[in-house]
């Protein structure tokens, strides 16, 4: 053996063992951790603890477990297999196609402006006065679009990692400063349901660092250069880091909400707002210094899952575009790991969709019926995801010593079945 190969945990002969599970490969899952926290989802935990305290603290916590079964599957599958999950997805039918040509199309649309919003507000309440909130949101998605088109995988991951520092950072400064109660917060990790929070227990299982970007996850493994099962303890290490990074994002808002905002009985505006909403509670109450802290997190937060999204969706849409083009699931993990798909025509036709066409909705009302179809679609993306692991994982497609045991099917069973009851939710509460 030699010494790369005994460094490595790989054996020069006979293929490929698991490389040894090190601190320093980690990246992809800081990466779809990022990505994945939106302020939106920082929005609805900090309203969960103003409205239960620390009562549903267990909840954040169920929920990093839910979605490390599910990032974990979508690494496995691609690690396994040498096949993209698309390439899964496709194998089960004509109609996985057909759902992800739709929802890419109007999610991303929808989404562009959403992101490019979200990441504006904070800029635009740091420089006051400087531009109008549109011409921010503009700034952002050129900016996204520019970064991600000029760079590759290896850079993106590092200015990922930065900007999750910077998060965490800030979160963890906001939950210490607030004083929580120790006692009463591990109270919270006995399972309760108070009064009326059925849909705020779903959704903090459901919903923070819950979107298509865990399907995303399996092409920066691949983007990372892990393409076989030698890499399958690292990808594991990585994706535990990830939600252990999230779960710590979740808790710490859930203290601020729990701390500064249940005891004073302030509400929050739903969606991206809410944060400018805390910045003023935190100004009131810790000085100007700690709320121009909280703003610079609440950018960092907006921006990873801006440029998360236009990278990972965007290496997601081009190898859906390749599977009419060519064949063959294992060149086309090799050729996400190689970067061939982030200088390809479709990763970057997609990254102008997610950045131009959307912009129209920031300089117009959203139109009425667009958002009805987003919302349906968006909300049947999750199970999509968890039942459609479920099928491949335990299919031939997948070599035996790779499909799922019990437990990541009793896992994934149930978050398939939890997606489910707030996709129903999601759709009843849309204005039809």
């Amino acid at each position: 053996m030699t010494d790369t190969a005994r460094r490595e945990g790989t054996e020069g002969t006979g293929g490929p063992r698991f490389r040894k599970a090190s601190w320093r490969y980690i990246g992809p899952g800081i990466v779809v951790a990022a990505t994945g926290v939106g302020a939106g989802d920082l929005v609805a935990t900090l309203i969960a603890g103003s409205k239960f305290g620390y009562t549903l603290l267990w909840a954040a916590v169920v929920g990093c477990l839910v979605k490390i079964s599910l990032a974990e599957a979508a690494g496995r599958w691609h690690l396994a297999t040498g096949r993209t999950l698309f390439d899964g997805w496709r194998s089960l039918g004509p109609w996985t196609t057909v759902y992800f040509a739709v929802y890419v199309a109007i999610w991303g649309f929808v989404y562009g402006a959403a992101a490019m919003s979200s990441s504006a507000l904070p800029l635009q309440a740091l420089f006051p006065g400087v531009m109008d909130l549109k011409w921010w949101a503009v700034l952002c998605g050129v900016g996204g679009l520019v970064f991600v088109w000029f760079n590759r995988y290896a850079v993106f991951e590092k200015v990922m990692t930065l900007l999750v520092g910077v998060m965490f950072v800030v979160t963890v400064y906001l939950a210490v400063r607030v004083t929580p109660h120790l006692g009463k917060a591990l109270a919270g990790l006995v399972p309760v349901l108070p009064s009326g929070s059925l849909i705020y227990t779903l959704g903090l299982i459901g919903g923070v660092g819950g979107t298509i970007t865990l399907a995303a996850y399996g092409y920066w493994v691949n983007a990372k250069g892990w393409t076989d099962t030698s890499w399958m303890k690292v990808m594991r290490l990585d994706n535990r880091v990830a939600y252990i990074t999230t779960g710590v994002f979740v808790v710490a808002m859930l203290f601020v909400g729990a701390e500064l905002l249940h005891s004073s009985g302030v509400a929050l505006a739903k969606g991206d707002k809410g944060l400018l909403d805390l910045g003023k509670v935190l100004e009131d109450r810790y000085g100007t210094v700690t709320s121009k802290l909280f703003l610079i997190g609440f950018f960092a937060t907006s921006i990873t899952s801006l440029i998360g999204v236009w990278h990972g969706v965007s290496l997601m849409f081009a190898d859906f575009v390749s599977r009419f083009r060519e064949g063959g699931g294992a060149a086309t993990a090799e050729k996400v790991a190689a970067g061939v798909r982030e200088k390809s025509l479709p990763f970057r036709g997609y990254l102008l969709w997610l950045t131009f066409p959307p912009m129209s909705l920031l300089f117009l009302d959203q139109p009425f019926g667009l958002v009805i179809v987003y919302g349906v679609i968006g909300a049947f993306f999750m199970p999509f995801l968890a039942l459609t692991l479920v099928w491949l994982l335990n299919s031939s497609r997948t070599p035996r010593e790779w499909r799922n045991g019990w437990l990541s099917n009793g896992v994934l069973g149930a978050a398939g079945l939890l997606f489910l009851v707030l996709c129903v939710q999601q759709v009843r509460e849309l204005p039809w």
